[in-house]
């Protein structure tokens, strides 16, 4: 009797650390299964407003496979472990390893509270994944859960956005012929979803930080389209952080309205990006100027204070070069400010662009 009275005392002491101990276990197996529900569940409200098909029933998980995407899985893309990247009032971005191959990819997730009608994301989806240029970021494939959530693959691009090259003082981001050739790349990936396709599609959401570079330092869009597969709050929201950072055309009041003359606009500030070195609107040059940053950059140059403006390593390299290097400085900085027109019927269509910037690198 005494001795079964241990053994009962000894099982009711370690019993509740086993049940621990399995329990435990069982997490571990489902943990990377679910890791995007619960991505999504700490997520969903992100303050995007719900679309017209709020309370539907819960559907089946669905892949959408493209070009590059074709051997993808459901369970590759759920099983890759995942780092942060990036985040945005709408989506969260990941660098994956998918185990199966070890190659690395770009995870977009979309809030499912973000995303638009079931309807109109098919088509812009249907839209968008076959979409193929050297300077644009291509959709490999699209997961799309049982709640809402979206994950879109895309390839990783290991150097970075524009932005974070131009920020960190690089060494190549002073020189003329890098500016050029990644301008030149922006203005042809932008080219073909202007004029390439069967129906023009609208960027929307153009900035150096949606531009992503590869080792070559060969620019590629990203983001094109994506205002397309958002409900209208997460539009604007997208539109009020592009006009905070300087980027949105002065005649865009709402995302939907989104134009080829509105992406000209954008583009325009990124070349002028390129010439700063600098973020346009904390700039402080323009900080005390109740005015459109590109009219304040005019302003500077008419002050003759194009060295407060530009680049000094940039004007000082390209003066060491050659004198043809600084007037095509001046040539690049006045497409930048025809792109930047405040009136959109002014501003130069891209294909007038590609050619006016290819005989500038002439």
């Amino acid at each position: 009797m005494e001795k079964l009275r241990k053994i009962r005392i000894i099982l009711g002491i370690t019993s509740p650390f086993l049940v621990l101990l399995l329990l435990y276990a069982m997490c571990c197996c489902f943990r990377r299964r679910f890791r995007w529900s619960r991505e999504r569940e700490s997520l969903e409200d992100g303050g995007c407003g719900y679309g017209e098909e709020e309370g539907e029933k819960e559907a089946e998980e669905e892949l959408t496979r493209f070009a590059g995407g074709e051997h993808l899985t459901v369970h590759d893309i759920l099983e890759a472990p995942g780092e942060v990247v990036g985040k945005s009032s709408y989506a969260t971005l990941y660098r994956a390893s998918l185990e199966r191959s070890g190659s690395v990819v770009l995870l977009r997730f979309v809030r499912p509270a973000c995303v638009g009608r079931t309807q109109d994301v098919l088509l812009a989806v249907q839209k968008l994944g076959p979409v193929r240029h050297p300077n644009l970021v291509p959709m490999t494939a699209l997961y799309a859960g049982p709640r809402g959530e979206m994950l879109f693959v895309h390839p990783f691009y290991a150097a970075g956005t524009l932005s974070q090259f131009l920020r960190d003082g690089v060494a190549e981001s002073h020189r003329w012929g890098v500016i050029y050739k990644l301008s030149l790349g922006i203005v042809k990936g932008l080219d073909h979803l202007h004029t390439g396709l069967q129906r023009p599609v609208v960027h929307g959401n153009l900035k150096s930080n949606n531009i992503l570079l590869d080792h070559d330092l060969q620019p590629h869009l990203s983001d094109f389209g994506l205002h397309l597969l958002l409900n209208p709050t997460a539009g604007q929201k997208m539109l009020e952080a592009s006009a905070a950072q300087g980027y949105k055309a002065p005649e865009l009041v709402k995302m939907k309205d989104a134009s080829t003359e509105s992406d000209v606009y954008s583009l325009g500030v990124v070349l002028l990006e390129m010439l700063t070195q600098k973020e346009i609107m904390n700039n402080k040059f323009l900080r005390s100027q109740d005015l459109h940053p590109p009219t304040s950059l005019r302003n500077l140059v008419l002050e003759h204070k194009v060295s407060d403006m530009f680049s000094s390593e940039l004007i000082n390299r390209s003066k060491k070069q050659n004198s043809s290097n600084e007037d095509s400085l001046l040539m690049f900085f006045q497409l930048a400010m025809a792109c930047c027109s405040p009136t959109p019927a002014l501003r130069p269509d891209i294909k007038y662009i590609v050619r006016r910037l290819e005989e500038i690198g002439q």
